[in-house]
């Protein structure tokens, strides 16, 4: 199987990986031996690539979310320093005295902190950011990951009883797979210097809202409305204009209204398929269940 994704996401691809995996390109491994991730996110289809296809000798990540990548770069570069401080992260939290209370103080405290290196951006403190904001995601609701107007980290504590704050073994996995890897801060543009015919694209963009109060994945500061799925189409069709296989996750929109065309129209030259999902991160249980996406593909 081999490593999988050491972050939980909103919207991770973990459980529909069965799905995702038969719209893999035949050649994947043989003539394709390239694989892009431009919205890397958890990482759930760059492991199982990675894992699984040693054909793939190169590959590119980014994200727009600076902590997030700090975390892929310091648990392929400095792993070890990492697991060593999750582990210590881990001790205080587990053993802190006085049950749920003191260790809700310890978290509240931890975010604080991770917040306050986020603002000073000091490189000599990425590795104690990456294992804050991997003690966070392990030990927040939900593995949210969240910022209010500020940029700061705002997910509470959510109710564990042995979170998995330190997989050594995953890690180290990860870690090696990851040495293969181009991970960069930024726009999906970017990734278009590093794509080419041999080169199989998989973009999990921040889906469309379903309603309103759906937007809850604030990410970054910024969001991504229509105008930038708009934009995203006619960069996937210009990649696709250099030969690549390309795969694009998305909301469905039919699942609130059955008139709503914007994907259809968007990617009409595409082939669209629907695919069953289980919404796993909302609030409110009755918000959770079967739901309808879609996996968009040029192959």
């Amino acid at each position: 199987m081999g490593a999988k994704p050491f972050v939980k996401w909103a919207g991770g691809k973990g459980q529909l990986l069965s799905e995702i995996r038969k719209s893999y390109p035949m050649e994947l491994g043989k003539s394709i031996t390239k694989y892009a991730e431009p919205f890397v996110g958890g990482g759930a289809v760059l492991f199982d690539i990675l894992s699984n296809y040693d054909g793939i000798k190169e590959a590119y990540i980014s994200d727009m979310n600076p902590e997030l990548i700090n975390t892929y770069k310091v648990a392929r570069d400095n792993c070890e320093e990492l697991i060593d401080s999750l582990k210590v992260l881990k001790g205080e939290f587990m053993s802190t005295p006085g049950g749920t209370v003191e260790q809700k103080k310890y978290f509240y405290q931890k975010r604080e902190t991770f917040n306050a290196l986020k603002v000073k951006s000091d490189t000599h403190t990425n590795i104690e950011k990456a294992a804050l904001f991997i003690f966070l995601n392990k030990t927040c609701f939900n593995g949210l990951y969240r910022v209010n107007r500020r940029g700061e980290f705002n997910v509470p504590m959510g109710s564990y009883k042995n979170p998995a704050i330190c997989d050594e073994e995953n890690l180290r996995e990860a870690s090696a797979l990851l040495k293969r890897v181009t991970i960069v801060c930024g726009d999906y543009k970017q990734s278009e210097q590093f794509i080419d015919g041999n080169t199989f694209v998989y973009f999990d963009p921040p889906f469309r809202p379903l309603n309103k109060t759906a937007n809850f994945n604030s990410y970054t500061e910024e969001g991504f409305p229509d105008e930038k799925q708009i934009e995203l189409a006619k960069f996937v069709s210009i990649l696709v204009g250099k030969g690549t296989k390309t795969v694009v996750s998305n909301s469905d929109p039919k699942n609130v209204n059955a008139e709503d065309n914007f994907f259809d129209e968007l990617y009409a030259k595409f082939n669209i398929n629907r695919i069953s999902a289980t919404r796993m991160i909302n609030s409110s249980a009755t918000g959770r269940g079967k739901i309808s996406e879609l996996l968009i593909t040029n192959f």
